[in-house]
């Protein structure tokens, strides 16, 4: 199995990831970045070196010099494309995928993921095959930085918004699962930094991941019954390839994921300067966001889902802070990138401000609950289904950017299509969980009441 989509390239090694498909897409991205330097960075799937090196020396032998900066989480890579004015950076990472699945992630100079419109020109010369190698004595050279993990560090040590003697002061006890994945190092190495007392759960970078990958409840029993048993301050849990971020109570308890967001957001805000600040997330992020916002007085803006749309929106409109409810934390005093790292020590400044425990800071936020359903459409046009939605509903609050969104005072519903399967997803959120299910189910038996073939 094989997937091409705005968030890059994941399939399954063997089968739809092979070797001479990598070629072709290490050779696509070649041709779209021209020449210069290129950084390359992998989470710790046993078959990430493999990949790794196809990909250092085909673009070697395009001329490239090719920088391997190793394990590291996936925003350290484009933190250091960035900081190397590199001509582009890759991540051969799968993200949450379980084994034996593994990607490719492409980052543009900006270290900015690339856009549709960027990917879908690596993808046509990938198909196209219409490269340019260089003759011998013309190869670019591959090397290695291993301070990549130490430049991310000393730059978030330097994020204006934390109070870094004072963090240290605290002695934080941290218990960390990071799934043996690509956080495995820097985070632990982050919070060692910050004074933490760490607790390691699953901090081997060896890719044999123990539970299923993502950074869910239902994932992380280990680190649930760490926290208490080790009566720490906090867990945290990062994803495979470390650019999202749970948050677990001193009691053990699962913190949604859009609460990372949250939190962070809370944190900034706080220690802000800046008159009506704008705050940057996508249409399917936590009403909660917009509550913390206005106590504030910052402005909202809603993208369609993908972490490029959130942080190109982010850059146009200069904004202070965005992210989405997967747990990713955007902070431009970094980079613009979602990081699991700039998230940690945000919380950890969440967590000191004010002299209470982590659970009765979160009972203070502004409290709603999600649900996520999908329905299956079959032969039926998503497109159509979708267009009757916005003729039924054009006179409420709605936003169009990614398939329907609809909001109530206190509730949403988010309706959109996915890419790849014969499915509508309906997202909806609510101030207690009973209601957004319910709101969830209505527009599910709405949408399965709607028919109108392809062909119509």
């Amino acid at each position: 199995m094989l997937i091409e989509s705005i968030s890059g390239i994941r399939g399954v090694i063997g089968a739809g990831l092979n070797p001479k498909k990598i070629i072709n897409y290490a050779s696509g991205f070649g041709k779209w970045a021209k020449e210069g330097k290129i950084i390359i960075g992998r989470d710790s799937r046993p078959s990430g070196k493999v990949i790794a090196d196809l990909f250092s020396n085909t673009l070697a032998w395009m001329g490239f010099d090719v920088i391997n900066v190793g394990i590291v989480p996936t925003p350290t890579v484009q933190f250091m494309t960035e900081k190397f004015q590199a001509a582009g950076g890759v991540v051969i990472t799968a993200s949450h995928n379980p084994f034996p699945w593994n990607g490719i992630k492409f980052i543009s100079p900006t270290g900015l993921f690339l856009d549709a419109d960027q990917i879908e020109k690596v993808l046509n010369f990938a198909k196209n095959k219409e490269f340019n190698f260089k003759k011998s004595g013309e190869f670019g050279n591959i090397s290695k930085y291993l301070k990549a993990i130490n430049d991310h560090i000393e730059n978030i040590l330097e994020i204006p918004y934390l109070d870094i003697k004072k963090i240290r002061s605290k002695h934080i006890k941290v218990v960390i699962d990071a799934v043996n994945g690509g956080g495995s190092i820097a985070l632990p190495k982050l919070l060692d930094a910050l004074g933490c007392e760490v607790i390691k759960v699953n901090c081997k970078p060896d890719g044999y991941f123990p539970h299923t990958p993502e950074p869910l409840p239902e994932n992380l029993t280990d680190l649930l019954e760490k926290v208490k048993e080790s009566k720490a301050d906090i867990g945290m849990a990062v994803d495979p390839d470390a650019d999202r971020l749970a948050i677990v109570d001193e009691n053990g308890n699962y913190l949604s994921e859009e609460y990372t967001l949250v939190m962070s957001l809370k944190t900034v805000l706080e220690k802000n300067t800046i008159s009506n600040p704008v705050i940057v997330t996508n249409l399917s992020t936590t009403l909660a966001v917009d509550k913390i916002a206005d106590q504030y007085e910052a402005k909202v803006i809603r993208t369609a889902i993908g972490e490029i749309n959130v942080s190109k929106k982010m850059k146009e409109t200069n904004s202070m802070i965005g992210g989405e409810g997967n747990g990713g934390i955007i902070l431009p005093d970094s980079h613009l990138g979602r990081d699991s790292l700039v998230g940690a020590a945000l919380i950890l400044q969440f967590l000191i401000d004010g002299d209470k425990k982590l659970s009765e800071k979160y009972e203070k936020l502004p409290q709603f609950k999600m649900s996520k359903m999908k329905t299956e459409v079959g032969s039926k046009s998503k497109d159509r289904i979708i267009e009757n939605l916005i003729n039924k509903y054009k006179n409420k609050n709605i936003n169009t950017v990614d398939g329907i969104k609809i909001t109530f005072e206190n509730s949403w519903v988010h309706i959109r299509k996915s890419n790849t399967e014969p499915i509508l997803r309906v997202y909806s959120e609510a101030s207690k969980l009973k209601d957004a299910v319910e709101l969830g189910k209505r527009f599910v038996a709405e949408i399965g009441k709607i028919y109108q073939p392809t062909s119509s």
